[in-house]
This record gives structure tokens, C-alpha cells and sequence, in this order.
């Protein structure tokens, strides 16, 4: 479905994507992992033809540079970084959007259906909280009827419960034979929706293996920081220490040593006692 060749993109002397190459099959969900500065969101920007590469890639046996609209119209894109006019309706964003690609209007309820937003289609955007917004996004991304979504950390500015929900409606279209690339640092999330990792490192490469391997390599202990809602710290960390986790404030949050498979253990330890994580990040 994607065949990415030699893919290079360079800014100046830096080259922030180094001859990568990998291939996503039909109906494959595929994890970009890696550190902040990896090279992860530029992939998927050379994918969008947003910015020019050197080296090659075809999209359903498509050349990206020779047929850029027609590659356009087979990908979905949700960017992590979410922008919508507020006084708008959620169903008038969405045939605002279907207005300018030139859909018919009946896809904006199909849309609208598919991510659970029918019962807010006449609520205002600026009203939406951040993970109705999320949904949005990714209705906006379906309105053609893409095979192929692309994901930029689709869950990285949710809480808990709003990240389940989003994981929940990402698993549905996986099961319905869509394509997903995405990209994202936590493992829980990489675990339960794709069936290969590529880690990027610098740019590069370094590990193309599925999940269960990416969960062996990362058996070693790491930190990672924990935000939560304003006023949890002091209960959180008990909760944390009192299940034996290594862990400590740093005044922002909570940082706990954790490998990578216990992840979603402590995390549920935190939510069995009604606290709201708001994010959980490595911590370097």
C-alpha cells in the first residue's frame, strides 16, 4: 500500500530524515517510534507532500510527486496539533471541509457516524472539549473515505479517559481494514493498535520489529513523567509507592521508573483512585 524508498529530507546540513526505507502492506497499522527530533513527523509530511524529499515513494503503487492530488485523495491526516474555527457547528466544519475538496455533503453524516460526533452536530467547536476536538479531527480525516490514515500523535493532548475513547474509535477502523500510520511514544498505545514498529533514531531506522520485540527491548526500567489535574500529586505518588513503583515529585508532576510493559499498570493503579492523568511521557 506505502513503499517508501531512500526517503532523505534535509534542512541545511542537518539531515532530519536519513535514508529511510520501509513498506506498509494492505490493511497494516505501522507505529513510528522514537524520541522528540527522531524524524517521525517529517515521514509523515513527505507522505502528505507538504515539504520535498529526496528518494521515493509510492502510495498504492502511485509515484507521491508525479500524482501528488491523486496520492492526496488515499490518505487521511490527523496533525498533532489541532486548528478549527470556534463559532463554527461541528456538522458545519465538516461541510465546510467537504465544501473545499469537492465531497458530496451526505459524507459529512457518514463522517460524523463513524467517529461518534452525531449527537454534537450542532454544537459549536469552541465548546468541544479536547478530546470531542480529537474527534473532529479524525472525522475531518475520513470525509473521503481514505484507505490509508495518517496519525501524528493522535492521543498526546488527552487525559485518560479521553485517550481510551480515541483508542477505542482507532481499533474500530483498523477492524474495518483501514491502513495506520502513526506515530507516538506510548507503548500502550503502539501495543494494542499496530503490528510493527519502526524506531527512528536521528533520522534513521534502527529497529523494524513487531510490538512484542519493541516490548523486550525496553524491559530495562526507564522514567517517565506523569501529569495529572491540579492538586493530585500528593495522592498519586501514595498510590504510585504504595504498589511499589519507584516514584518522586519534581513539582510539575511525578516521575516513576517503570519499563515499558508495566506502563498500563500504573496507570490504571492511578485511576483506580479516581485521579485524572492528563499525560505520561518519557523523561530524559
Amino acid at each position: 500500500m506505502i513503499r517508501v524508498t531512500r526517503l532523505s529530507k534535509r534542512y541545511g546540513r542537518k539531515a532530519v530524515v536519513d535514508d529511510v526505507s520501509f513498506t506498509v502492506a494492505p490493511g497494516e497499522a505501522v507505529a513510528l517510534w522514537g524520541p522528540n527530533g527522531a524524524g517521525k513527523t517529517t515521514v509523515l509530511r513527505c507522505l502528505l507532500g507538504l515539504v520535498g524529499y529526496d528518494g521515493a515513494i509510492t502510495v498504492s503503487r502511485l509515484d507521491a510527486r508525479r500524482h501528488g492530488k491523486a496520492v492526496r485523495r488515499l490518505l487521511g491526516h490527523v496533525p498533532q496539533e489541532l486548528s478549527f474555527f470556534d463559532d463554527l457547528t461541528v456538522a458545519d466544519t465538516l461541510a465546510f471541509s467537504a465544501q473545499l475538496r469537492g465531497l458530496e455533503s451526505a459524507r459529512v453524516g457518514e463522517a460524523l457516524e463513524l467517529v461518534g460526533l452525531s449527537p454534537l452536530r450542532a454544537q459549536r467547536v469552541g465548546a468541544l472539549s479536547g478530546g470531542m476536538k480529537q474527534r473532529l479531527a479524525l472525522a475531518v480525516a475520513l470525509l473521503s473515505d481514505p484507505p490509508i490514515l495518517l496519525l501524528d500523535e493522535p492521543t498526546s493532548n488527552l487525559d485518560a479517559a479521553a485517550r481510551e475513547s480515541a483508542m477505542a474509535i482507532l481499533e474500530s477502523l483498523r477492524a474495518a481494514g483501514r491502513n495506520l500510520v502513526l506515530t507516538s511514544h506510548h507503548f500502550d498505545e503502539v501495543a494494542a493498535l499496530v503490528d510493527r514498529v519502526l524506531a527512528l533514531e536521528d533520522g534513521r531506522i534502527v529497529f523494524d520489529s513487531t510490538p512484542a520485540a519493541l516490548a523486550q527491548r525496553l524491559r530495562t526500567r526507564a522514567t517517565w513523567r506523569v501529569r495529572l489535574a491540579p492538586g493530585q500529586i500528593s495522592q498519586a505518588l501514595a498510590a504510585l509507592q504504595e504498589q511499589g513503583y519507584a516514584a518522586r515529585s519534581n513539582g510539575q508532576g511525578i516521575l516513576v521508573e517503570v519499563a515499558a510493559h508495566e506502563q498500563k499498570a500504573a496507570l490504571d493503579a492511578l485511576r483506580r483512585v479516581g485521579l485524572t492523568v492528563t499525560d505520561f511521557e518519557p523523561w530524559h
